[in-house]
């Protein structure tokens, strides 16, 4: 069992980088025609603002892009931003790269970043401002020239470019802002990147087509099918057919009989934590009853009861047994050795007379009775996860009923607070992006806590969280973070489960498949096999 190995991040090539930062230039020899790829990922909404998630930042990754990127050891690079610089603690400067122009042929500018700050700061509402949090400090953003962009903040946000990674930059309209049901209902999206939009079915696929006058280079493929397949095994077969080119999120359980059957696999440790979070707002919760299946006051608001239910988490089943070692045992939010984390932090083995006696002090000697709601085919083992946790929980006399249901389901009813417990997992650019979002007190004007679906709040946690994302990046604000999450996890609001690996299988006509720790799914990340 994983239980602290440290993130080693692998090093690629120049000619891999240059895939994520756009598309890596196609060689006669190496272009292709179509590629097919069976992807987990369903596609929410072609609003590249909308929200804050995998699928949607994935697919339209394809169509938009960043002013700043990420790479595969986390670091910034150059986007749609050739530089950028502060001009003191509350201003910035960011220069643009020229000769860049939209699918439509109109030219970017600094105007169009403009309006893509104003658009998420200014239009969208949650829950569709989903990035809201990433442009919540910014007091005045301004175009001095069509190939700069001014930025002042309210205060000191030394990590704004950072913020930049997750933002996708739109075409400014003739006026107005863009709808998300006008972009949803047929207005064709408009950006910058590889790939052109052709259609769009809703939870079935997406299909692009070749820009050949990306300012990255020609891409490798003239057009990319994505087919969406939620169900893991029928992603399997459609790839060990050659129905697909790439299928991602294989279950690690499956790599050995892909092999056989001459498919290839990639994997990588991702930046991402699965976890457990508790409803600690509300007196009393939906599923949650004593053994006589009487409903009884919110137990998850005593930080005894979520520390017991901790202690009796057995994650090495997880790792070991359902993730046939494809992860690592998680304590935080991030994987050890990664910016920002803790190395006092490391996950340990269970401890279930502990956890018995803490339930007892808690004033639950017997136990009680929950609801364990999660998704299905999200998240590599996720439904499994919901049946391990619920036998390690039983060992204290807590029964966990598991209740697994597709993420839109799933989705939708944690929204409308239909559960008290739930099985959950996030990634982020950085630690300190997944302790905003994740743990830090839901507050819409400072865009914190947007995924703090369970209403957790620790002011004092929330005072060293801000204190440390006031500090330039750097080793003192690594430890800050540091600290301030040995603090929250000390009240356990969440039990981090695991970092899985992101494992994608390719067929014969793929030459390689490059993964990112954050997961991502693209044709630029995957290069053509040489004739």
């Amino acid at each position: 069992m994983k239980l602290g190995s440290p993130f080693r991040p692998r090093l690629l090539s120049a000619l891999l980088i240059s895939i994520f930062l756009g598309s890596a230039p196609a060689t006669p020899a190496q272009e292709r025609g179509e590629l097919r790829i069976a992807t987990s990922y369903k596609l929410m909404t072609l609003d590249p603002q909308y929200a804050n998630l995998n699928e949607n930042t994935s697919l339209l990754s394809h169509i938009y892009e960043r002013l700043v990127y990420q790479d595969e050891n986390l670091e910034l690079k150059p986007g749609l931003a050739k530089s950028w610089r502060p001009l003191s603690d509350t201003q910035w400067a960011f220069k643009l790269r020229d000769k860049v122009r939209f699918h439509d042929g109109s030219a970017f500018d600094a105007d169009d970043v403009v309006y893509t700050i104003e658009r998420i700061r200014d239009f969208l509402k949650p829950p569709s401002g989903g990035f809201r949090s990433y442009v919540s400090g910014i007091k005045s953003v301004s175009a001095p020239d069509p190939l700069t962009v001014l930025i002042e903040t309210d205060g000191a946000v030394p990590n704004l470019p950072l913020f930049f990674s997750s933002i996708f930059v739109m075409n400014r309209p003739s006026e107005g802002f863009e709808t998300t049901e006008d972009l949803n209902a047929g207005h064709p999206p408009n950006g910058t990147g590889p790939y052109r939009f052709e259609s769009w079915s809703s939870g079935e696929s997406l299909r692009l087509a070749r820009n050949d006058d990306y300012w990255g280079g020609k891409p490798a493929w003239s057009k990319v099918t994505f087919r969406v397949i939620e169900n893991p095994a029928a992603r399997v077969a459609a790839l060990s057919t050659g129905e697909v080119d790439v299928a991602d999120a294989i279950p690690a359980r499956d790599v050995a009989s892909l092999k056989e059957r001459g498919a290839r696999v990639a994997s990588v440790g991702a930046a991402r934590v699965n976890f457990v979070q508790f409803d600690v707002a509300r007196d009393t919760l939906p599923g949650v009853t004593d053994k006589s299946d009487e409903p009884i006051a919110n137990p998850f608001k005593n930080p005894l009861v979520r520390r017991a239910l901790a202690l009796a988490t057995d994650r090495g089943i997880l790792v070991d047994k359902i993730l046939a070692g494809y992860g690592t045992a998680a304590a935080q939010v991030f994987p050890n050795g990664l910016p920002g984390t803790s190395a006092n932090l490391l996950p340990g083995a269970p401890n279930y007379d502990e956890a018995k006696m803490l339930l007892a002090k808690a004033g639950f000697p017997d136990g009680f009775n929950l609801v364990l709601a999660g998704p299905a085919g999200r998240y590599p083992g996720d439904a499994e996860s919901l049946q391990a946790v619920a036998q390690s929980w039983a060992r204290i006399g807590v029964n966990a009923q598991p209740a697994a249901a597709p993420f839109s389901v799933f989705n939708t009813k944690r929204a409308a607070g239909d559960y008290g417990v739930w099985y959950g997992g996030t990634s982020g650019e950085a630690v300190d992006i997944i302790l905003h979002t994740l743990l830090a007190s839901p507050d819409p004007e400072r865009g914190t806590g947007a995924l703090n679906f369970g209403k957790y709040r620790n002011e004092a946690f929330d005072a060293m969280l801000a204190r440390a994302e006031s500090i330039a990046v750097g080793p003192e604000r690594n430890a800050a973070l540091a600290q301030a999450t040995e603090l929250v996890m000390a009240d356990q609001p969440i039990i981090p489960l695991y970092h899985f690996h992101h494992i994608v299988g390719y067929g014969s006509r793929i030459g390689s498949y490059v993964l990112h720790p954050r997961g991502w799914t693209t044709a630029m990340q995957t290069l053509p096999a040489m004739e």
